[in-house]
């Protein structure tokens, strides 16, 4: 099973550091976000990662090498122009194959297992769940009986983690250009094609300075 990791974004809330580094570069423990993720995968048993980047994504080809040093395989889908995230990931398809594959923002610090991904996909997709952070108090959608749906706000009890795992088929029909994969992700809710599972350990979104500082805090308390 391959395993992709979204890295084009320009984390412009975190400016100014990220005006010269790409975010997923960013450090937290003195290892930069995106690495932390691959030595999780290769832990986990991945092989084979996909990443994609766009600002200053060559700094992020040049780090990371072709992943040798981590174990794994990595190739890269380079976007002359912001895709966001559906489109990213459909540009990206040809190198992911047609298995269903897992997805992993680098924008997130987690300690999620991922061998927990390593399953059969019985669905669109599967997503990683968590409980709504401060930053955003309405959440996503709701989880019953280990299906995520749509529901009044009041009953969105959960965010989506930014992991999960995909389907290829979550993309039939699509053409190339920018779009986000939440709009692919509520159509097929709307279908019953999407599972979903309730992560309670380390999620941090990486959205800020403070919540940077926040991760810091958790790798020094672990250390």
């Amino acid at each position: 099973m391959k395993a992709m990791i979204l890295a084009a974004g320009k984390g412009e809330r975190m400016r100014p550091l990220t005006l010269h580094t790409p975010k997923p570069l960013i450090k937290a423990g003195g290892t930069p976000l995106i690495e932390h993720h691959l030595r999780a995968l290769a832990a986990a048993g991945f092989t084979e990662v996909v990443i994609n980047h766009a600002w200053l994504g060559q700094q992020i080809e040049d780090y990371l090498g072709d992943g040798t040093r981590f174990g794994l395989r990595i190739v890269y889908s380079a976007e002359g122009e912001p895709l966001e995230t559906g489109g990213g990931i459909l540009k990206a398809l040809p190198l992911l194959g047609d298995q269903p594959f897992v997805l992993i923002s680098a924008d997130v610090f987690t300690d999620y297992p991922y061998a927990n991904l390593r399953r059969p996909l019985s669905a669109l997709a599967h997503l990683v769940m968590v409980d709504n952070p401060g930053h955003h108090p309405s959440g996503d959608f709701a989880l019953v009986a280990g299906q995520i749906n749509e529901a009044p706000a009041e009953q969105r009890k959960l965010t989506y983690s930014g992991v999960a795992l995909l389907s290829p088929q979550l993309f039939a029909g699509c053409t190339p250009g920018a779009f986000k994969l939440v709009d692919l992700l509520r159509r097929a809710i709307a279908q019953g094609q999407v599972s979903g599972e309730h992560f309670t350990g380390c999620w941090v979104d990486v959205g800020t300075h403070e919540r940077l500082a926040e991760v810091e805090r958790l790798l020094e308390a672990h250390a």
